[in-house]
């Protein structure tokens, strides 16, 4: 029997388009959990920057076993981080992925204290920050090689400043709106423009009430 592409392979584990971003109780937690491994978010975001791939490619660039990849990639295609890109290969034999954007936004607090619940949602904030965390470090430590005009073209700022609550929450929503319209621009000047020079740009912002903090 000859092997089926994997656009056909996935079909069951293909998540529905209109339940991405929406996901609430124990069906957010299962995408939390999905996402916040460290190895199935470097996944991801190695498809992002890089591209499409196929998994064979995905495995020599991440010193994983084939199967590895295979069933990482099958967990992040179930809550919709990646899918398959079957008109990329060569021949039945090979399964190539690609990125899938989509929104993702959780409140420990949703869940009850003390429960199972709260402290995966915790977990994957606390995993979720440590992942910035080594993103700038990784920043720090080679951003003094970068050119000049992409150093002038970074950015790190902050403030703190006393504000209502309502203030706070609508510093939020416009930052949120500014980086999705943003991005969305972003991804549309890459199909008009494809062979302008891009480089991987991340945005992380945080917006939270904070006191003096103790050095």
């Amino acid at each position: 029997m000859p092997r089926r592409p994997a656009s056909e392979r996935h079909t069951t584990t293909s998540p529905a388009s209109d339940e991405l971003g929406s996901e609430t109780g124990n069906a957010l937690l299962d995408v939390l959990t999905a996402f916040h491994h460290p190895t199935r978010r470097w996944l991801c975001e190695l498809l992002a920057v890089e591209g499409p791939a196929p998994v064979g490619l995905l495995a020599r660039r991440t010193g994983l076993a084939v199967g590895s990849v295979s069933h990482h990639l099958g967990t992040l295609l179930r809550y919709g981080f990646v899918e398959p890109a079957p008109e990329l290969a060569r021949d039945t034999r090979e399964s190539w992925w690609r990125s899938r954007p989509r929104q993702l936004s959780w409140d420990a607090t949703d869940y009850d204290q003390g429960t199972v619940a709260r402290r995966i949602a915790s977990t994957a904030e606390a995993e979720n920050f440590r992942h910035h965390v080594r993103a700038v470090q990784r920043w720090l430590a080679e951003g003094e090689s970068a050119p000049a005009e992409v150093r002038h073209a970074s950015v790190a700022t902050d403030t703190l400043v006393a504000a209502t609550v309502d203030q706070m929450g609508e510093l939020s929503r416009r930052l949120t709106e500014l980086v999705v319209e943003w991005s969305e621009e972003c991804r549309a000047d890459a199909r008009t423009r494809p062979d302008a020079a891009r480089l991987p740009v991340r945005v992380s912002a945080r917006v939270f009430p904070s006191g003096p903090v103790k050095p």
